[in-house]
């Protein structure tokens, strides 16, 4: 059984940073494509970062330049180092696995408020 827990989270000031952490279990960590994303209150769940088992990385545009995403498929573990963060950045963050045509899962959702 898949299990992803995220950590990390919490409030930080605009500006601030924050390193978010996905620990994998019950897959061939290796193998998947490795993703956060993330839902403000009243919108939809967008991407943010994607890495391939490869180590190629994919971000959202308002992200690029920010927000880095990096894997250590020794420790199961994939993270989101985020810096400059501002209030658009509010949101659940939600890691997210997957392996070819196979439904993807997902963890569930840690909190990250950037506020002053």
């Amino acid at each position: 059984q898949v299990q992803l827990v995220e950590s990390g989270g919490g409030l930080v000031q605009p500006g601030g940073s924050l390193r978010l952490s996905c620990a994998a279990s019950g897959i061939t960590f290796r193998r998947y494509i490795m993703g956060w994303y993330r839902q403000a209150p009243g919108k939809q769940r967008e991407l943010v970062a994607v890495i391939t088992s490869g180590g190629i990385s994919t971000y959202a545009d308002s992200v690029k330049g920010r927000f880095t995403i990096s894997r250590d498929n020794a420790k199961n573990t994939v993270y989101l180092q985020m810096n400059s963060l501002n209030p658009e950045d509010t949101a659940v963050y939600y890691c997210n696995s997957r392996l070819g045509s196979a439904p993807a899962s997902w963890g569930q959702g840690i909190q990250v408020t950037v506020s002053s």
